[in-house]
């Protein structure tokens, strides 16, 4: 029976497990493409993909878990004893170690590293120093690095004695290192092919050779990749000890999942990655930790409504421009944000030039605040006959742009100094302070000529 016969393979596969059948589940297994097996194991209970990965050894577990995403992955390791966890994790690369360590509670980590071989665990720690979104987070551990004293000779018996361990690596480069495991130069594959097999490595490497540090981000790595085409870049500390490789490929999923994490940000779902196949529950709280949030920042633009609704009985056709107001305010709001933000991942702003950004946005807010009251001014006068209303819309409009732009170019910034995500928190707190502001300056502004209204 082949994957493309069955049209819900997640029941052979639920099959296969319950009657404890490894061989035939890794055949089956090994028959279906990443996307039909992360779809299959997505449709079994978090219990049943426990058991799923506990009857395969774990060289096979761990190539199956390459197929399925980090989150869902984490789930299925906090179902699995500690040890058989880790003995999965030591047969994959380092840095999707990293990515499925980080991706634990802090307590499952490190119970997890505690059953890892000693030499595995100190690794693993290493790459938890460091944050996810870095060059540190994203570097692989596995690359060559020889003494300048070594000759093409030593170095090509060594390949020789550990085929079957560099089979695995991704390996372009041979590094240079001193005593200190400074970074001195670096070869290209086939720089070793044609010099005489005692030359060393030394006479033949290119010098000081093109480098990050290892707290560098992904856009400072991407615009390391896009003007040096290389197929891999050595990762150095403060004082140039080589440290891991970093390659093109993982900084682009990086920058995927960092958009995923964004989007879903915006969208209302924070915590992470969500799943279908994920407890009730848990999914049930990332979204409420939002949607509550939300309750009461609306419950505080509303109360500026309940202390003038006397004014908003009074002069009924107020009630239609005021969601206009905010609403026009909020997409100015929100372009400040946009810029902010995207300054902040270049690193052409630091979160301390709070007044640089204030009196660039100002002038914006300003200028596009006129333009704007104007134009609603102007529409409700036109439909009204009534200048005194145009001038209360558009003067609202006006001065809430101001406010909007001004807030939203500040506010990543003073998030971002807090150490919280800017792009999590900003839109909701622009939201109410456009929407209390605007409601507040429209009916303030009505109260003041409420009998020419």
């Amino acid at each position: 029976m082949t994957i493309e016969l069955l049209e819900k393979p997640w029941e052979r596969l639920l099959e296969l497990v319950e009657t404890k059948d490894s061989a035939q589940l890794l055949d089956f297994l090994n028959s279906m493409t990443p996307p039909d097996t992360a779809l299959a194991i997505s449709r079994l209970r978090i219990e049943d993909q426990g058991r799923l990965f506990a009857m395969l050894n774990p060289a096979d577990a761990a190539e199956v878990m390459e197929d399925i995403p980090d989150s869902q992955a984490a789930e299925v390791i906090e179902e699995l004893e500690p040890e058989q966890a880790a003995a999965i994790l030591e047969e994959l690369d380092s840095d999707h170690i990293a990515d499925l360590l980080w991706e634990l509670d802090d307590e499952d980590a490190e119970a997890i590293i505690n059953e890892m071989a000693p030499e595995d665990a100190e690794e693993a720690r290493q790459f938890l120093e460091y944050e996810p979104d870095t060059a540190g987070g994203l570097m692989v551990s596995e690359y060559l690095a020889f003494s300048g004293e070594q000759t093409i000779r030593e170095v090509l018996d060594d390949f020789q004695d550990k085929r079957e361990e560099y089979s695995g690596y991704h390996v372009q480069y041979i590094f240079v290192t001193d005593t200190d495991n400074r970074l001195t130069g670096v070869l290209r594959m086939h720089d070793l092919l044609f010099p005489r097999r005692d030359s060393k490595l030394k006479n033949l490497m290119i010098e000081n050779p093109l480098k990050i540090v290892v707290t560098a981000s992904i856009d400072e790595l991407r615009n390391f990749f896009e003007e040096h085409h290389l197929f891999g870049a050595p990762i150095v500390d403060a004082e140039g000890h080589l440290l891991g490789v970093v390659l093109p490929e993982a900084v682009e999923e990086a920058r995927r999942k960092r958009s995923v994490h964004q989007f879903l940000g915006l969208s209302g779902i924070v915590g992470g990655e969500e799943f279908r196949s994920m407890p009730l529950l848990q999914r049930s709280g990332r979204r409420l930790s939002w949607l509550s949030l939300n309750i009461v920042l609306n419950i505080v633009a509303a109360s500026v409504i309940a202390l003038y609704q006397d004014t908003l009985a009074a002069a009924i056709a107020l009630a239609v421009f005021l969601p206009m107001v905010s609403d026009m305010s909020g997409c100015s709001g929100n372009q400040a944000v946009a810029v902010s933000m995207r300054e902040l991942s270049l690193g052409l702003v630091k979160p301390g030039e709070l007044l640089r950004v204030l009196s660039k946005e100002a002038g914006i807010g300003l200028l596009n605040g006129a333009v704007l009251g104007l134009l609603l001014g102007g529409a409700a006068w036109l439909w009204k006959g009534n200048f005194y209303l145009g001038m209360v819309v558009g003067g609202a409009l006006a001065l809430n742009t101001l406010v909007a732009v001004s807030f939203g170019g500040l506010i990543p910034l003073l998030l971002k100094r807090l150490k919280l995500d800017p792009a999590l928190v900003s839109s909701p707190l622009l939201t109410t302070v456009t929407d209390m502001c605007g409601f507040f300056f429209v009916l303030s502004f009505a109260s003041l000529v409420l009998q020419r209204l």
